[in-house]
């Protein structure tokens, strides 16, 4: 039996640029290029699109479509030596997959939070306290957390459906609901906050360029961190989701068009959080740089008090705006499992519900580590570190791999005949050079601080045993799976089409 195909271009479209969207292009990009030069942030933005985002963008895309397996079956018919390299992307994906649906698991809770503003005056101590009860240490759990545990439920439930469903009935249905409904709330929260009283003077704080930062290499590398980190690049997804791409597929133009939609959900994002962050500043009196936050902070606790503070239907707005994290967070998360789904499929060639039956369930139970009251200080160091280290060291021994040591020629020849846009010099550039000096140094930057500095503040032993050892570990499990056997040898084949059922 065939593997599993896209129903349509525009399934898999969405289903990428779902992947892609995620709750750091709504909390993270617009907080990132506001404390980066602002309007200037977007020059080395679009640069690092440009010369990286793309370029990898089209390389996995294609090496997961000429293969026809998820990351570790792709890098082993490369070369039988780098299957490793799949596999310890694959177990970085399940990492992020299980404190990434407990943070779906919070944005579920403000959802129905929103309608009578839960959260108070106090919106940071009705964050850390009275919702996710945080305890002292990473290392005092303090006992599942039930506001946490019930919306945690939730969103698995909704995950296992449509992981159950398959490529085209499961993911690609999930996703052509989930985007057009994000694209639709985004765009009314964007109205909403850019004809708020204030709002000009957010949008001016995000926009205003200053170009002296152009000169800050600082500013380079957090534009090439926020490309490298928002497009689901170099760790499984897009491999995995292009191996369910027919044989003949525009792969550039889908590249493209997955990384440009990307951007501009990013883009909507800051119109809408600015503008908000605008009226926020005005109501208080203070300026905007006061009340502007990124991440955690900026989704669950200045957010909420934005809200409480609108005029007209706050409530409404509310769930409007964590509704957006919700579906952004859904259809990542979707893209996240299964990947590692996909993987495992691959090699043990098992159907697809036994496969989702049994990992759902590992899946879960790991993930209700996060559903503790040490699941906020654990989830932060375990994110950094695999973020910043296991990624960033994954994605450049991938370029590195792929560009200098395998023939790029033979994936052009692939690519190329059924491209509406070709890759030449200019692809071979961007990925022999380009990207490995920029992730090169972003890594070894990040490598040096955090080998010298605790992350956070946060003790030795939280940071050993909750940031190293488990980058460690995506690593030693990637290794480790390279001397189990495939069950189907002939998967291996370059030319053969393996089977999912």
């Amino acid at each position: 039996m065939a593997r599993e195909q896209w129903g349509s271009r525009v399934g898999f479209i969405l289903a990428a640029v779902g992947s892609a969207v995620g709750l750091g292009n709504i909390w993270g990009f617009p907080y990132r290029a506001f404390s980066n030069g602002g309007g200037a942030f977007f020059i080395p933005y679009l640069f690092a699109l440009l010369t990286a985002g793309i370029p990898i963008m089209i390389l996995e895309l294609s090496m997961g479509q000429k293969n026809q397996g998820a990351a570790p079956l792709t890098f082993a018919k490369l070369n039988r030596k780098w299957e490793w390299l799949g596999w310890m992307q694959t177990f970085i994906s399940f990492v992020i997959a299980v404190y990434y649906v407990a943070i779906i698991g919070w944005a579920i809770a403000y959802s129905y939070f929103s309608f009578s503003q839960a959260w108070g005056e106090d919106t940071k101590g009705f964050l850390f306290g009275n919702y996710l009860g945080v305890t002292s240490s990473q290392f005092e759990l303090g006992g599942l957390q039930l506001g946490v545990l019930v919306p945690l439920i939730i969103a698995w439930i909704v995950i296992y459906a449509a992981l159950r469903g398959g490529v085209k009935k499961g993911i690609e249905f999930a996703n052509k609901i989930f985007m057009p409904l994000l694209a639709l709330f985004l765009v009314i929260i964007a109205i909403r906050g850019v004809t708020l009283p204030g709002a000009s003077q957010g949008l001016n704080f995000l926009f205003k360029p200053d170009f002296s930062r152009i000169f800050d290499f600082n500013v380079w590398t957090a534009a090439y961190g926020q490309i490298f980190f928002s497009l689901s690049i170099c760790f499984a997804i897009m491999i995995t989701y292009s191996s369910y791409l027919p044989k003949k597929t525009d792969i550039v133009n889908n590249g493209f068009m997955v990384s440009l939609l990307n951007c501009s959900f990013s883009l909507l994002a800051g119109f809408a959080v600015f503008g908000v962050l605008g009226f926020m500043a005005q109501s208080q009196g203070v300026g905007v740089q006061d009340v502007a936050a990124g991440g955690v902070g900026l989704a669950f606790v200045v957010f909420p008090k934005a809200i409480s503070m609108m005029p007209f239907a706050p409530g409404f707005f509310g769930f409007l705006f964590f509704t957006c994290l919700v579906f952004a967070g859904l259809s990542s998360a979707i893209s996240i499992n299964e990947a590692v789904l996909s993987g495992f499929m691959d090699k043990f060639s098992v159907s697809r519900k036994r496969a989702v039956n049994v990992y759902c369930v590992i899946a879960f139970v790991v993930s209700l580590l996060f559903a503790t009251g040490a699941g906020l200080l654990i989830l932060d160091v375990v994110d950094h570190f695999i973020m910043q280290i296991a990624i960033v060291f994954a994605g450049l021994i991938e370029v590195i791999m792929v560009a200098w040591f395998f023939n790029l020629d033979s994936i052009k020849d692939h690519i190329n005949p059924m491209s509406e846009f070709k890759v030449g010099a200019w692809w071979d550039f961007m990925l022999k050079i380009v990207t490995p000096l920029v992730l090169g140094y972003m890594g070894v930057n990040q490598l040096i601080s955090d080998l010298t500095t605790n992350y956070g503040e946060y003790t030795t032993s939280a940071i050993v045993v909750f940031g190293w050892l488990v980058v460690l570990g995506t690593l030693v499990l990637g290794l480790t799976m390279q001397f189990i056997g495939w069950k189907d040898e002939k998967l291996l084949s370059p030319n053969v089409l393996n089977s999912q059922s």
